[in-house]
């Protein structure tokens, strides 16, 4: 691997685990797959968090490629990626 190329590969890692470095962005990562096409408001109400702070988690989670998100009307609804998915299937296999 040469240096630009190979340090690449590794920003790219870093951001997937920053996505999923967090509780919260667990949490929200465990309810989307169970149940996938929710709001960030949905996603609020679930996990007794305020809308805000879920927004800022959702948006963190998009950047990482966890999860995607869509225009449904008036709303945006999430749902989580195949990265995302195999992040869920690694964090199992530490529980």
């Amino acid at each position: 691997m040469k240096g630009g190329e190979g340090r690449s590969k590794f920003y790219k890692l870093e951001r997937i685990t920053k996505g999923a470095g967090n509780h919260r962005r667990i949490e929200i990562l465990y309810l989307l797959k169970e149940k996938p096409d929710l709001s960030v408001f949905d996603i609020s109400e679930k996990l007794k968090c305020n809308f805000k702070t879920i927004s800022v988690h959702t948006h963190r989670l998009v950047q990482s490629g966890l999860i995607s998100k869509y225009s449904d009307g008036s709303s945006v609804r999430h749902e989580i990626t195949s990265l995302g998915e195999n992040i869920l299937k690694f964090l199992r296999t530490l529980e």
